[in-house]
């Protein structure tokens, strides 16, 4: 890799955001020494480092603060802007108990019985599991409750979705037929399928935060590898997926890299940036 050097124009984009899982993360929930110096030379070019993710504020922080962020950070797919180093949301929103147990009827009408999960909303918001409920992410911690109804204890910011049977994309393309306007269905990853709040992506989160900073859609290159990537890239100039993205996602993005396991976003950020 070639040693960084000093700027004088402006770089060709002032933004990169990037997915967690199977993105900037590998599958054993760490960061290669590559995609850290990689971001090294994001920072060294004046450009601005954006975790966009599904992970709620609480399950993320250990992973900023490895990373040495001290920033801002969209979490909980777009519900929640984290300002890393103060430890405080600037700004969130929650899915009303009402509408989100309206819409996990009507799913169960069409499919049965689902297990169903939430976050709950707050820098220390617990994620609580009803009962047949498994985590997909075994290293995230979570708290079983009794029955369903304790999963609305405290104010959430999504409800999680799994189904005995259906695979992601037909529990959610089903959500999606039945659900409406009562929430956001999302997939963000293997066994997750997500209810959030109507109208929340992580693009009105990205663009949320980019107005803080001062950034717009076309300073921003983006990264990720699951549908729910897709309206971060419809807001981005430029979106990569991951060569083990979604084939969704793959289908729209303006470029494919490498794995997440194989340095995806370094190879393309040494490519921009030395």
């Amino acid at each position: 890799m070639a040693a960084p050097t000093a700027y004088a124009e402006r770089t060709p984009y002032s933004l990169i955001a990037t997915d967690l899982d199977g993105t900037l993360l590998r599958g054993d929930d760490t960061f290669s020494d590559r995609s850290r110096a990689a971001l090294a030379l994001v920072a060294h070019a004046g450009a601005r480092h954006l975790v966009v993710t599904g992970r709620p504020a609480p399950r993320v922080r250990p992973l900023l603060e490895d990373l040495g962020c001290t920033g801002l950070a969209v979490c909980g797919q777009g519900a929640q802007l984290y300002d890393v180093g103060a430890d405080r949301l600037l700004w969130s929103v929650t899915l009303d108990q009402e509408l989100a147990e309206t819409a996990l009827g009507k799913i169960e009408a069409e499919v049965g019985q689902v297990y169903a999960a939430v976050d709950q909303d707050g820098v220390d918001g617990l994620t609580l599991i009803e009962p047949g409920y498994t985590m997909p992410h075994p290293t995230l911690p979570a708290v079983r409750v009794e029955r369903r109804d304790d999963l609305w204890c405290e104010p959430i910011s999504k409800v999680l979705l799994r189904h005995p049977s259906l695979g992601d994309d037909e529990l959610a393309a089903v959500a999606r037929g039945v659900v409406g306007s009562l929430a956001t269905v999302t997939m963000s990853g293997p066994g997750t399928v997500e209810l959030q709040p109507c109208g929340v992506t992580k693009a009105t989160g990205l663009a949320l935060a980019a107005r803080h900073l001062g950034l717009a859609p076309g300073d921003t290159l983006a990264f990720g590898d699951m549908p729910n990537d897709i309206p971060m890239f419809d807001w981005a100039a430029h979106g990569v997926a991951m060569a083990n993205a979604h084939p969704e996602l793959k289908a729209v993005a303006d470029e494919i890299t490498c794995s997440n396991e194989d340095d995806g976003i370094a190879v393309v950020l040494e490519r921009i940036y030395c």
